[in-house]
């Protein structure tokens, strides 16, 4: 899968993206707090550094362009230097800045954020979300319907901050149905009925939440979600992005596929909105599968969460990550991720197989119980145990892999969809979790000794016993190369 992405986003030569949004300016002040106001009990923040990054819509517009697509970004600046400082900032990547419209109504909107030792202190907003006037709506509309026609595909985002009343998205719609354009939006707000004529919209998960009244907690209160936003907006395509959870991907209202989160330390989660939908409109517009351009979106996501502020990623930090993290990578997951992961499968109708061990030094045996567990159903998850539940179960001396070496392993066969390290001395925390529709172990056990089997066949799950492989076994490796090699 990861070389397939991998030749596909190589292989990728993008078009020229049309982004219509609210352009504002991030603007972080860094500084330290070490004493209180003579003034007031407040802490005194001694502001070190300031620096500025493009937010909202030219945020997503320089994510766009990091991908090597050509921009043409539409939008509302005030009259001030802050206007002057992101187009010089637009100018900088390379991104067609005429369309954006002087409102002199209004301040360009900025947010200004306060942090010391890494962590944010307070931010403050400088805004005005009123709706753009009659007379500045279609100056944009038609800076929109000169550029449409030359772009492969159109990103709105929305932020709520007055560039798209509801009027001139009705329009903007009309316009890109017109010339025959996909367009992608970045909802706000608890309407979506707003977004008509749109191909695909990315809430979040408190977004989707919101706008449907639904208290989103398990895989089944995402499908729901998504068949009531699927009949309010009347998209062909739905993403929820989900945090630490991944995303949930429609491609249909009664069907989606959830991708895990590729995050492996997250900073700031701020921009990773952005990252999501420019790349996967991006990668859309340039003939990608929803699936295929979900992934790789997923992939930009867990690298933009890992810098502080909004991080326009590039096509090379996609590639370089795909390239390194190899066949295995993505299929690490936590039990919550697991859980959630085997929740999205039942609702699709896929049967879920389990199976656990130390799987210290993978054999042949190894891999043919595995080829034969992930027979039994469409999806294998394998628990593995962690160094410390080894050496409690198997003493000091084991395992002779740690857990990194054993996960990639595992992760790098094609029969395992999915790995879960588990700290316990048996996988039954770990099987009430993820509840496998498949419960499989060696024969060399038998049915009530497997744990979990009571679990299992309570829910009607059932367990199944695969023949061992003759002679295959980790100690019987280790007897062997002490005979032949130890001293």
């Amino acid at each position: 899968m990861r070389q397939r992405l991998y030749r596909l986003l190589n292989d990728a030569r993008p078009g020229k993206v049309l982004v219509v949004g609210d352009i504002i300016l991030d603007r972080y002040v860094e500084g330290s707090v070490e004493r209180i106001s003579q003034e007031a009990p407040v802490q005194v923040f001694e502001a070190a550094q300031e620096r500025e990054l493009l937010g909202g819509g030219a945020n997503v517009a320089a994510n766009v362009a990091a991908l090597g697509a050509s921009v043409y970004l539409v939008g509302v600046v005030g009259r001030d230097d802050f206007a002057r400082s992101i187009r010089a900032m637009l100018k900088k990547r390379g991104i067609n800045a005429g369309g954006l419209i002087v409102d002199d109504s209004r301040p360009t909107t900025r947010k200004t954020r306060f942090l010391s030792a890494g962590q944010q202190m307070l931010r403050v907003d400088h805004e005005m979300r009123h709706g753009v006037s009659m007379e500045i709506g279609r100056k944009m509309l038609d800076k929109i319907e000169k550029a449409v026609k030359k772009c492969s595909g159109v990103i709105i985002s929305d932020y709520g901050k007055g560039a798209l009343p509801g009027w001139l998205l009705k329009k903007m719609f009309a316009i890109c149905k017109k010339a025959g354009r996909q367009v992608i939006v970045d909802p706000k707000g608890v309407d979506y009925s707003r977004y008509l004529g749109a191909t695909m919209i990315t809430p979040n998960k408190k977004e989707a939440a919101t706008a449907t009244g639904i208290e989103i907690k398990n895989e089944k209160d995402y499908k729901k979600a998504a068949l009531r936003i699927f009949k309010s907006a009347r998209v062909e395509k739905l993403v929820i992005t989900r945090g630490s959870e991944g995303m949930s991907v429609f491609d249909k209202p009664d069907g989606g596929v959830r991708l895990p989160a590729e995050a492996l330390e997250v900073f700031d989660v701020s921009g990773a909105g952005d990252t999501v939908i420019a790349t996967l409109s991006t990668t859309l517009f340039s003939g990608f599968s929803l699936d295929d351009a979900a992934r790789v979106a997923n992939v930009a996501a867990g690298i933009e969460v890992g810098h502080v502020g909004a991080w326009p990623v590039t096509k090379e930090d996609i590639l370089e990550k795909l390239r390194k993290e190899g066949p295995g990578a993505g299929k690490l997951m936590s039990q919550t991720q697991g859980a959630s992961y085997a929740g999205q499968l039942r609702a699709s109708n896929k049967k879920v197989v389990f199976t656990n061990g130390c799987f210290d030094l993978l054999h042949a045996g190894h891999v043919k119980l595995l080829r034969k567990a992930k027979a039994l159903g469409d999806c294998l998850i394998v628990g593995i145990n962690t160094d410390n539940s080894i050496r409690r179960l198997k003493g000091k001396n084991r395992p002779l892999l740690d857990d990194n070496d054993r996960i990639e392993i595992m992760g790098a066969l094609d029969c395992v969809d999915a790995v879960i390290p588990f700290d316990e001395d048996t996988p039954l925390k770990l099987i009430k979790a993820i509840k496998p529709d498949v419960l499989v172990k060696g024969a060399d056990y038998n049915v009530k000794n497997v744990v979990g089997h009571d679990v299992v066949k309570r829910y009607g799950g059932r367990v199944e016993l695969v023949p061992l492989a003759v002679g295959k076994s980790t100690s019987g490796l280790i007897k062997t190369i002490l005979k032949n090699h130890g001293k």
